[in-house]
């Protein structure tokens, strides 16, 4: 619309017929944001005349007046209309609007301008002439003639109109930063001057169930037309989380102390027949009985889990967001509290788990896991612009809305490994570090839609063995990281140190011998006796004790006992060997298995033949005929074979074979275990070493060569 017509505008929005204000209020929301336009608009008294269609009239005209006056904020013009006379009404018109009327376009207007005045003092770059014209205050009269109005627009989150959800979501992101702001619009850490009431306003907001809808909005598929708010609700959620952890804790505050007394009093000291340390109350009774007076535990809050008996220092890193997290804890769990600290209390002092400081360090967990120091609004919603909008998975963080589920279930992830680990109170950092690796494992890798009571029972179900491979991992990658080459030297020391091992104990298989059959049979019932007709044959195979020769025999049956070598007639020199082969297949491990069985050779039964598995010994030996080879060249052959009934038994013969021969093991089972003795002895060496000890300097006296001031030439070594 052209600025040459704003004065019939300006007049058909005056005008008694309906139909008329109607079209021109219309025609003016889709005009009114462009700034030029909107500045002649307002020169010309077009707010004064604005204001009275919102005051009077209603419908589409209503609607279209309050989109009109949004759009003109939206361009940061048009302020004055709340500094004028009958601002407190026409603010009141408003909230009115948004508790009585039922039309969606109407409420949408409507809670797009309250945002506007409430978010005012936090965008506002220039002075507010009137600061109570904006912000929360310039609500509250109006909420106190209409108090279901935090209801009522809470009851909008539910709304299956984005648009008008996501205008009541930034209306309460917009109360809630006002809240939590003083008058210069700053964060600040203390519960004083203006903003001394925010506590009561964000405790009434979340008694509404905000935080419970937004979860379940965060969740859903709506995400697109609500990412902004949604983005600034998770951000100024981390804000609130901050202040409360720089609120610190002091007992001259009555909410503090009476916070603190809550917990004692949570914990039954009246039912308590011991003291901490298992001490009979006798002194305490006798008193008692002679005063008429009662004489306080000296572990009254050591035994709560504390280090001394004066906690409130021992809230210094986590705040009073560290005591709320405490209390919640002991409020949910009732007489689990009390039965938790009685079992604790039947255990000596240094075994027992500290439940306060346990939840402290579950605290501090959640905030470094959520990194609550590093949020941003501005910055967030920069990336989530520049991610294309699509990649909510690793924006959105629905289950830092639960903290409080998340911490109470952490806590007892806490107190059932600190069990299963038979920890004492020396050991609390490391515990510490298996919660820490629990909740990123389970928290941090769970997806978006994961619903809460689901991580609640993997966090509590999670297996002890495989969190601790998780931390070995970890581990190893950090000193990965930190080490470098170091790592990989040690790496390559103890692969060779485990294929030695590894070599030997193969090795020692040989020195034992086995029973090999002669021929291999399918069927499964054929067995052979002393008594029985001989259908097959047995080999017995056993290397020399010098490791030199390989000696061999064959019998009818097997014997109750080893044959000893005098016995075996058959006898090979390993250095006329030319070559192992056999079929069992290198990468082939599903039937193989490492056992402490897989060495046991004498066997009282014929095993199951689950396969034809055959090991030949070859060696050089003379062309008997001229005619074959030119020079006489030396031919192979197979001069031994065996047949091995099991794959465990084929690979021990044949890699200790080929190791015999210094020829590097094939089979699956054999790699398997040379890995798997390298990676413990790995793990072994990086649970002996400190983080720290890359860093340090070398000990004292490290390094300086002994004088030899004093000595002589008159010395002996003593044998």
């Amino acid at each position: 619309m052209d600025q040459a017509d704003i004065p019939a505008l300006l007049s058909r929005l005056s005008s008694d017929e309906d139909a008329m204000r109607k079209m021109a209020v219309f025609k003016l929301q889709s005009s009114i944001n462009d700034p030029s336009f909107a500045d002649v608009f307002i020169s010309s008294g077009g707010l004064n005349i604005l204001r009275r269609l919102i005051m009077s009239t209603g419908g589409n005209t209503l609607a279209y007046s309050l989109q009109s006056l949004s759009r003109l904020l939206e361009v940061d013009m048009g302020w004055e209309i709340f500094e004028s006379v009958g601002s407190g009404e026409l603010v009141e018109r408003v909230v009115e609007l948004i508790v009585t009327h039922p039309l969606v376009n109407i409420l949408r207007g409507a809670m797009s301008i309250l945002v506007a005045i409430v978010s005012h003092p936090q965008t506002s770059r220039g002075a507010i002439r009137i600061p109570g014209a904006f912000g929360f205050r310039a609500l509250k009269p109006a909420i106190a003639v209409y108090p279901q109005f935090f209801e009522m627009v809470v009851v909008q989150l539910n709304s299956a109109d984005h648009a008008l959800c996501a205008n009541a979501l930034m209306l309460l992101n917009a109360l809630m930063r006002d809240a939590i702001t003083n008058d210069g619009g700053k964060e600040t850490g203390k519960v004083g001057g203006t903003g001394e009431e925010w506590p009561k306003s964000i405790k009434r907001l979340q008694d509404l169930g905000v935080i419970k809808a937004v979860y379940i909005l965060m969740q859903s598929s709506a995400l697109q037309d609500l990412a902004h708010p949604l983005l600034e609700f998770q951000a100024l959620t981390k804000v609130l989380l901050r202040k409360w952890r720089d609120v610190k804790v002091e007992l001259e505050r009555p909410e503090h102390r009476r916070a603190l007394k809550s917990l004692h009093l949570a914990s039954a000291p009246e039912k308590k027949g011991h003291y901490g340390n298992g001490g009979t109350r006798v002194e305490e009774l006798a008193d008692a009985g002679k005063k008429g007076s009662r004489k306080h535990n000296p572990e009254k809050w050591r035994r709560l889990g504390f280090e001394s008996e004066s906690p409130a220092w021992e809230f210094d890193v986590t705040g009073f967001l560290g005591m709320m997290d405490l209390t919640d804890f002991v409020t949910k769990r009732g007489d689990g509290f009390q039965k938790l600290l009685l079992e604790q209390s039947s255990r000596p002092m240094s075994e027992r788990c500290p439940v306060a400081r346990a939840s402290l360090a579950v605290t501090s967990i959640l905030y470094e896991h959520f990194e609550v120091d590093k949020s941003d609004v501005e910055d967030a919603k920069s990336y989530l612009v520049l991610d294309g909008m699509k990649n909510y998975d690793k924006i959105f963080r629905p289950l830092l809305l639960q903290w409080s589920r998340l911490h109470t279930a952490s806590l007892q992830s806490f107190f059932r490994l600190w069990k299963a680990t038979g920890a004492a109170q020396k050991d609390f950092d490391k515990v510490a570090e298996l919660v820490r690796i629990l909740i990123e494992q389970v928290v941090g890798q769970a997806s978006r839609t994961k619903d809460i009571q689901e991580v609640e029972e993997e966090l509590s179900e999670f297996d002890y063995l495989r969190l601790r491979e998780l931390q070995m991992e970890l581990l190893e990658l950090t000193f990965e990281d930190e080490w470098g080459h170091h790592l990989v030297q040690v790496r390559d020391e103890l692969q060779h140190e485990a294929l030695q091992f590894v070599k030997e104990q193969r090795i020692r298989c040989l020195l034992s011998g086995a029973w090999f059959p002669r021929t291999p049979h399918k069927d499964d019932g054929l067995r052979i006796g002393p008594r029985g007709p001989v259908s097959q044959t047995w080999r017995f195979v056993k290397l020399s004790h010098n490791r030199r020769y390989l000696h061999y025999a064959d019998f009818p049956f097997q014997t109750p006992s080893e044959p000893v070598l005098d016995e075996l007639n058959g006898k090979i020199d390993l250095g006329t060997i030319s070559s192992v082969v056999s079929n069992v297949s290198a990468s082939n491990d599903e039937t193989s298995s490492i056992s402490s069985t897989s060495t046991l050779k004498t066997l009282s039964h014929t095993p199951k033949q689950t396969s034809t598995t055959k090991i030949t010994i070859n060696s050089f030996v003379a062309s008997e005929t001229k005619s074959q080879s030119s020079g006489n060249d030396p031919s192979e052959r197979a001069i031994l074979t065996l047949m091995p009934p099991t794959h465990s038994l084929a690979s021990e013969w044949l890699d200790g074979l080929l190791m015999l021969l210094n020829q590097a093991p094939i089979t699956a089972e054999t790699n398997k275990l040379v890995s798997l003795v390298s990676e413990y002895g790995l793990k072994i060496r990086l649970l002996n070493v400190r983080l720290d000890d890359g860093y340090a300097g070398p000990p004292e006296g490290a390094g300086v060569v002994p004088s030899r001031e004093g000595l002589d030439d008159d010395y002996y070594y003593e044998v």
